[in-house]
């Protein structure tokens, strides 16, 4: 795989998708202070922070639009793509689906010259993995355009607890995955921040897969003590059966293709025989621990 040398940054055009998102709002701060004018592609301008006017070049544009997609990344020398969240009601792997066959419309229209993809853990399965499926069936339509391509198989997201913050404040952190079984916790500044020197770095040709791993594999188990030790307060992991959760997501109104993509990835990737494609190396290794995440992100149960 040749690697070309080292382009201008600050002279090249680079496309961020989903720039509001956890990883994506962190991505682009780190391109406008690397001295890029990152393109932002999103649906509302209004939802980029005040403070990054006139630093980024805002362009609306739905994902799942190929005509604008295609005009959106028009002349550009980078890509960070993110499929975004399916809207409520809609079958999730149809959703990214969709935006697979756009975005692979446009590498192959634009000639885009590098592109990263967030994708993740377990997309190597191919199937078998929930709402993964979508991310490995994105994986196989950038590889089939020839174009440079880089997946970053991301761990799992820290900022997933924000939506336990509640139940967490209250001494409990429930969840679907087997309370002793080991994932990569990656925090979603430091995906930011390896996809920004990709981005910025060498170019490269064919394709490339990488891991964000975090700095440690934690069970579940392990994340409640660690939030014990943080927080001031105890917290206990507690097993939502296979069934239970499935009816929970149900009871959210949830139809059966969301619940299948929710429900399928701890199913999929806590399945026996399941190891990871990419292992922990300097490489996949990231530094943001479990504990500092926390400490930033939440607070203490109310005295």
């Amino acid at each position: 795989m040749a690697v070309e040398p080292l382009c201008d940054g600050a002279g090249m055009r680079i496309v961020v998708t989903t720039p509001t998102g956890t990883v994506g709002s962190r991505l682009l701060r780190l391109l406008v202070q690397a001295g890029v004018h990152p393109v932002a592609l999103l649906r509302d301008p209004a939802t980029l922070p005040p403070d990054l006017a006139g630093l980024v070049e805002p362009v609306v544009a739905n994902q799942t639009d190929a005509d604008a997609v295609v005009g959106a990344t028009l002349g550009a020398d980078r890509l960070y793509w993110v499929n975004p969240p399916a809207p409520p009601g809609t079958d999730p792997l149809a959703h990214q689906g969709a935006c697979a066959a756009v975005v692979a419309e446009a590498l192959r229209r634009n000639g885009i010259g590098a592109t990263v993809l967030q994708s993740s853990g377990g997309a190597e399965l191919r199937r078998g993995a929930g709402d993964i499926d979508g991310l490995a069936a994105t994986e196989q339509a950038l590889d089939a355009t020839g174009t440079p391509v880089l997946h970053l198989r991301c761990g799992y997201f820290m900022s997933n607890l924000l939506r336990s913050a509640d139940e967490i404040a209250g001494g409990t952190l429930s969840t679907p995955w087997p309370l002793d079984h080991p994932l990569p916790w990656v925090a979603p500044a430091d995906i930011a921040a390896v996809a920004a020197v990709r981005l910025l770095g060498p170019a490269w040709s064919g394709r490339l897969v990488q891991a964000v791993h975090g700095p440690a594999d934690l069970t579940f188990d392990d994340a409640a003590a660690v939030l014990t030790g943080t927080l001031g307060h105890p917290v206990r992991a507690a097993h939502l059966p296979r069934d239970g959760f499935r009816s929970m997501l149900a009871g959210l109104c949830m139809t059966a293709p969301e619940i299948d993509a929710v429900a399928g990835m701890a199913e999929g990737l806590s399945a026996p025989g399941y190891v990871p494609e990419q292992r922990r190396d300097a490489v996949s290794t990231t530094p943001t621990t479990l504990r500092a995440w926390a400490a930033e992100h939440l607070h203490p149960a109310p005295a």
